[in-house]
């Protein structure tokens, strides 16, 4: 089993829920995060003054899946979520050791 996390634009989440539920993926877990990278933030005009953001709001998902879905998993993402444009984001992915479903104790890929 491997852990993907995804860093991505806030508009692309729908797209990306959908392609990666066109492959079977079904559950993710999602947060409302702010950062930036090489995109370094940006400038924004309020009430007549500039004002530098440092930093950009984006979705930060994450999703456990077997190892036979992952590069199918991490390819959906990359296809719905690139704009091509500086700040599409990151892709991480790390191994789990083990994962157990709370209501049923089901351990392993069972358990996803």
């Amino acid at each position: 089993m491997k852990k993907i996390e995804a860093i991505i634009k806030p508009f692309k989440l729908d797209e990306v829920k959908e392609q990666l539920n066109k492959i079977g993926i079904t559950g993710m877990t999602l947060s409302e995060v702010k950062g930036f990278g090489r995109q370094k933030g940006h400038t924004e005009i309020y009430r007549g003054a500039e004002y530098q953001v440092d930093f950009v709001p984006k979705i930060h998902l994450s999703l456990v899946v077997d190892d036979a879905l992952v590069e199918m998993a991490v390819a959906a993402i990359i296809k719905s979520a690139a704009t091509g444009k500086i700040g599409d984001g990151k892709i991480f992915i790390v191994p789990v050791e083990d994962a157990v479903r709370i209501r049923t104790g089901e351990k392993g890929a069972e358990a996803l």
